[in-house]
């Protein structure tokens, strides 16, 4: 059975295609899913592709990703910067994180230059727009196929 990547997307990116096409593009959100989708495919994962404006249902899905779900990739967009309640949903799942924004956060205003979810993720993809989420499988993909190392012995 192939191991399920729970792709979620915060505020406002259900907007993409005609919000601020200067900075995030002109591609669609649905457009990006289905790209993500055959990606994963490629390497015998599977995505389930999720948006949402609500703080409480994100938090809720990543919930309910424990145990069903082998790790998460995450544009929380504006709640990048102001969700610790995020925050600690990802802690507490204690799942692979990859962190996802289509422009690239340094770029950008100051304030957009923190980021909660950072604090829990294995990595970050950031500025290569729609791609960054085919990055962000393949990122999880080796992360899968990593093998535990043995502590080493001090000398």
């Amino acid at each position: 059975m192939a191991k399920v990547i729970l792709v979620l997307n915060g505020p406002n990116l259900n907007l993409l295609g005609t919000r601020e096409p200067s900075i995030y593009g002109r591609e669609t959100l649905d457009e990006i899913g289905v790209r993500t989708k055959a990606r994963a495919e490629t390497l015998g994962l599977t995505v389930d592709f999720r948006q949402s404006n609500s703080e409480s249902e994100l938090i809720e899905w990543i919930h309910a990703a424990r145990g069903k779900c082998a790790g998460l990739i995450v544009n929380a967009g504006a709640y990048t910067h102001t969700s610790i309640a995020l925050l600690d949903a990802l802690r507490a799942v204690a799942l692979p994180v990859i962190e996802v924004h289509l422009s690239n956060i340094y770029a950008r205003e100051d304030f957009r230059r923190y980021s909660y979810v950072s604090a829990v993720a294995n990595g970050l993809i950031s500025g290569f727009g729609g791609h960054g989420y085919e990055l962000a499988i393949e990122a999880m993909a080796r992360l899968f196929e990593r093998k535990p190392q043995s502590p080493k012995k001090k000398k």
